[in-house]
């Protein structure tokens, strides 16, 4: 059994729902009725900025990891850190993670913001994951959000937090990438 753990932010945790309805551990019900050998750990963190996740980083990989799902930035973009420290602390996850498990894969979220915090901000902080992606080889989901960022019939009250339906469709834009790098 090989494990594919999961590391982000409140998204990656559901917040605000059962941790069934969270992306991870649909992905896992995916995972399970195409009788794959992998097990989902969901690491997720609500509040966890980037450099939140480097400081948490080497606890977590105390346990064998051979697919890491590095899902992390969006309360970086929201709370306007300048995109290149998002930018180092995600590289520096990255470096740790291939350091610990040489042969791990990684597949890396893409995030982006919304323009009211600056058209300029917003497009700094949109290119940084597709670049950390091409400079490191990982496997790339371009936006998370894709589909539900800005929908608010899958959005929880508070207009940031995907409801269930929402969720399921974080989990078909990981599938989308995930399932060839299983």
């Amino acid at each position: 059994m090989k494990t594919i753990l999961f590391f982000g932010n409140s998204l990656t945790a559901g917040y605000g729902l059962q941790p069934s309805e969270a992306f991870p551990a649909l992905i896992q019900k995916k995972i399970d009725s195409l009788d794959l050998p992998y097990k989902v750990i969901n690491a997720g963190l609500s509040g966890e900025t980037t450099a939140g996740g480097k400081n948490r980083i080497d606890w977590i990989l105390k346990q064998p990891v051979d697919v890491f799902v590095l899902e992390l930035g969006a309360n970086d973009g929201l709370r306007g850190i300048p995109p290149q420290s998002t930018k180092d602390n995600l590289q520096a996850i990255v470096d740790k993670v291939k350091a610990k498990y040489p042969n791990v894969k990684i597949v890396l979220a893409g995030m982006e913001i919304p323009p009211s915090m600056g058209g300029a901000y917003a497009a700094q902080f949109r290119v940084v994951f597709r670049q950390l992606a091409e400079k490191n080889n990982l496997s790339f989901i371009p936006f998370l959000l894709e589909g539900v960022a800005g929908e608010r019939s899958l959005n929880q009250g508070d207009g940031v937090h995907p409801t269930a339906q929402g969720q399921k469709i974080l989990a078909e834009n990981t599938w989308q990438i995930l399932k060839d790098v299983l």
